[in-house]
């Protein structure tokens, strides 16, 4: 995953991210898997990402105000980058996600378990500094994500969603192909 590092904003972001001083707090998402494919498509690494994601799990403060906070934090320290910048508390999740997805979902447990539910499982994937090391949290593994290989999360059912993250990335990097079958189009009868 030292790819990912190639993009001088992770690297700065991965380096930075113990001055926020959150709890389990990880890089994670487009930042991470777009650098990969923006380097294997011959791009420059930073092409085209349009925000960095940071997550971290504080069960001890739920609230928004809170969670605002911490991101208008991140942007002030990490401002130099010029980049945007989504933090999110992850031990919120299941306080907004019935409303946004229309089911619910369990309290999670630490911020990985947020990373388990990306849409597309070759793009769940998190990197943090651990006691000087480059810690990687990848819970489907790297394969796919580096053969360009897009496959609904098993963890997690939300067809139309999936399909448009899809239809982006392919927009994007038009030599992405999916494991699973495009759905069809309805037939109609000759009348």
């Amino acid at each position: 995953m030292q790819d990912a590092l190639r993009n001088p904003c992770n690297q700065a972001l991965l380096d930075g991210l113990a001055d926020l001083h959150l709890p389990d707090a990880w890089l994670v998402g487009g930042c991470l898997f777009q650098t990969v494919w923006n380097l294997l498509d011959g791009r420059s690494p930073d092409a085209g990402i349009r925000d960095y994601d940071i997550f971290y799990f504080d069960p001890k403060d739920l609230s928004d105000h809170s969670e605002q906070a911490v991101n208008r934090q991140a942007q002030a320290l990490f401002s130099s980058l010029g980049v945007q910048l989504d933090v999110r508390n992850q031990a919120r999740v299941h306080l907004w996600y019935p409303t946004y997805f229309g089911r619910p979902c369990p309290p999670l447990q630490n911020a990985c378990e947020g990373v388990d539910r990306f849409l597309v499982g070759s793009t769940s994937v998190g990197l943090r500094r651990e006691a000087g090391h480059v810690q990687i949290y990848a819970p489907y593994g790297l394969d796919d994500m580096y053969r360009g290989i897009l496959s609904p999360n098993p963890r997690v059912d939300h067809g139309l969603l999936y399909e448009n993250k899809v239809l982006d990335y392919q927009t994007r990097w038009n030599w992405l192909r999916r494991s699973d079958p495009a759905p069809r189009a309805a037939a109609f009868p000759d009348l």
